[in-house]
């Protein structure tokens, strides 16, 4: 019963929506005093303003119509969101294994498939898995999860402009964490007859024609 009451609570929508932007602070914080002292680097700079973007825009969401009680998927939110986040504020400055030039042009690869993520979705994105309407056009008519490709390429480019083992180590369980995530979130989006029918017509989750 405690555990119902808790997990009432954080689906009040202005709770969960304070609690994401005071989570953000100690990694703006951070983000900053690496700008100041020129610790950031264009790829590390993409892959933190893409996640504080997506934080903002999560708060200004769409009321959903259905929320998913279960605290082990919001758990897997909030360690995929913030250990991002984190990994962008954090992680050693590492080697640079290839020019700075192509490590950008990655990272704003990434920028343009986040971009055309987010204009196709709108206000529909949520932080846990929760029913709003279904987006099936732009940049959703190709894969089921983009603003996850965008993640996975800003990640890709951070490794290769600041690599080290652990960096790279990281990173793939980053990603790994955020595709489990992405299917979670299909588990409970697919009770929906709409979004059912969705996951028939697009059958790629994050690379058309790969996976």
């Amino acid at each position: 019963m405690a555990r119902r009451g808790f997990m009432d609570l954080l689906v009040i929508p202005w709770v969960d929506k304070t609690i994401a932007i005071v989570a953000s602070l100690p990694f703006v914080v951070e983000l900053y005093r690496r700008w100041a002292v020129g610790h950031v680097n264009f790829p590390r700079a993409v892959l933190g303003l893409q996640l504080l973007i997506i934080i903002v825009l999560m708060v200004l969401r769409t009321a959903p119509v259905r929320v998913t009680l279960n605290p082990w998927f919001w758990l897997l939110a909030f360690v995929t969101t913030y250990a991002t986040l984190g990994f962008s504020a954090f992680a050693g400055q590492g080697v640079s294994l290839i020019s700075p030039v192509l490590g950008n042009a990655v990272a704003m690869v990434s920028v343009i498939i986040l971009v055309y993520a987010l204009l196709s979705l709108g206000r529909n994105i949520g932080f846990i898995p929760a029913q709003r309407k279904v987006v099936t056009k732009g940049a959703y008519g190709l894969v089921r999860h983009p603003i996850y490709t965008g993640t996975f390429v800003s990640l890709f480019a951070f490794v290769l402009r600041s690599y080290s083992m652990l960096n790279l180590a990281m990173a793939l369980v980053l990603i790994a964490l955020l595709m489990v995530r992405g299917v979670v979130e299909e588990r409970f989006l697919r009770e929906d007859p709409g979004y059912a029918a969705y996951l028939q017509e697009v059958r790629w989750r994050w690379f058309p024609g790969i996976a």
